[in-house]
């Protein structure tokens, strides 16, 4: 086994025999989906662990069977190339039931690699004999038992494994940008995932609904790693099935949280959709960055040389409470304009971390309260005194004043308006707080 990269341990077996709940184990956390259902796992899900002080990645990959078509050979294409890129091949079966021609099946592709194999007798709480000694019949000599649900036996598992692995430690990039593809289901995220990432990691497939679990690749772009992430697509609330799919859905929403820029993908044959703009008011009150792309422009209807003119327009107006942020036309099958994402997204992340001086700050409050009085409500007329930006990587500022609770909602537009004006922040949400410092409770503060 090589010692100059970080092993990688596939997880295989046929379909429903533990394989993600026993990844789950490993990491301690739920990072892929588990649901009593065959198929659950469609993609192939990777993900940094560690025992003792030894670093490995582990490959969660959906069931093995025959592909009976395209789509289902995709995954089954996709199982392969996990397992060729493996280092040690963990094949898992079911400790209650008798082996299958599928269990075979796989011990087989297994033991033909030519990689350590051992077998995972999963599962071992619901056999009525805890011995291991039936399964030698596959020809996989190194055999653990466990119970994945329940964590029984993964430690030794994992002391097993340690001793096949050499030391090896994986670096974490602090500035790593993380980027999110959000947006409803079947509008092409797999598809720009895979043009961004530059392989084929996600199923792609003209079907909605493909991707449950959350892809994820890295790569380098202008010595800059970016992470990229791919999420299952985002229903309307009434349409969301109890499940698998609303993990899924939970998912989505938590890879917003992870992210500092997220893409939000439009179909440009489904345009004015309000779960899109649904969307667009998540990412915003997460504070993230945000790019609206506009999917498959290779497949517009009626496209000529204005088109684009014509449809920017109309999107604006459906995002016009998300003016700051970027829009783009992209074709992941013909390419157009994925590498431009790239460069939006730094700038965007260099926008997050524009940090004005307090003084600068301070003479532009002053500069703008002359040139437009703040406006107030109930009669009364609030006076802003004077503002500072939080040290964070979500532009937020505390602005200090009198009555500010009477402060218009239009002057506090105003004053993003022009702070963008001035500052830039393109790609970014604001946030302003408020302190009224004419009040005894002095720490009184109100969000916008």
């Amino acid at each position: 086994m090589s010692k100059t990269k970080v092993p990688i341990i596939a997880i295989v077996g046929r379909a429903n025999v533990g394989k993600s709940s026993l990844f789950n184990s490993i990491l301690s956390r739920r990072e892929a989906i588990v649901a009593d259902e065959p198929g659950t796992t469609r993609d192939s899900i990777m993900a940094k662990a560690s025992f003792g002080e030894k670093d490995f990645w582990i490959v969660d990959t959906a069931g093995l069977k025959a592909a009976e078509d395209e789509f289902e050979f995709t995954i089954q294409e996709q199982i392969a190339q996990a397992t060729d890129s493996a280092d040690v091949i963990a094949v898992v079966v079911e400790a209650h039931l008798q082996i299958t021609e599928e269990d075979r099946r796989v011990a087989k592709m297994a033991l033909k690699s030519k990689k350590e194999v051992i077998l995972v007798v999963n599962k071992i709480d619901k056999a009525k004999d805890s011995s291991t000694e039936y399964w030698k019949k596959l020809g996989i000599k190194t055999i653990f038992a466990t119970s994945a649900a329940h964590n029984g036996g993964v430690y030794e598992l994992l002391g097993g494994l340690s001793k096949l692995l050499p030391p090896a430690t994986i670096k974490e990039d602090d500035n790593k940008i993380v980027v999110s593809l959000l947006g409803r289901p079947n509008v092409g995220k797999s598809a720009l995932f895979n043009a961004l990432g530059k392989k084929q990691q996600a199923i792609v497939a003209d079907r909605a609904g493909t991707t449950r679990d959350i892809n994820r690749v890295s790569i380098k772009y202008m010595n800059q790693e970016i992470e990229i992430l791919d999420t299952a697509g985002i229903r309307r609330s009434g349409k969301i099935e109890q499940g698998v799919e609303k993990f899924s859905v939970i998912r989505s929403l938590s890879a917003i949280e992870q992210s500092d820029v997220c893409l939000l993908l439009i179909d440009v044959n489904e345009l004015g959709v309000q779960l899109d703009q649904k969307i667009a008011g998540m990412i915003k009150e997460a504070g993230k960055g945000l790019i609206l792309v506009v999917s498959k422009w290779d497949s517009a209807k009626d496209k000529d040389a204005y088109t684009r003119d014509i449809l920017a327009p109309q999107i604006a107006h459906d995002f016009v409470f998300v003016p700051w942020a970027p829009l783009i036309f992209t074709s992941s099958v013909s390419g157009q304009n994925v590498t431009k994402i790239f460069d939006l997204v730094l700038d965007i992340t260099k926008n997050r971390k524009n940090i004005v001086k307090t003084s600068v700050l301070n003479k532009w409050l002053q500069a703008v309260s002359r040139k437009h009085p703040p406006a107030g409500l109930k009669n009364k007329n609030p006076n802003l005194l004077y503002m500072i930006q939080e040290d964070n990587e979500n532009p937020t500022f505390r602005v200090y004043g009198r009555d500010t609770k009477f402060l218009h909602w239009s002057y506090k537009r105003f004053m993003e308006r022009e702070l963008r004006n001035e500052f830039g922040f393109s790609g970014t949400p604001i946030k302003f707080w408020f302190f009224d410092r004419d009040r005894k409770d002095s720490n009184e503060r109100r969000g916008v």
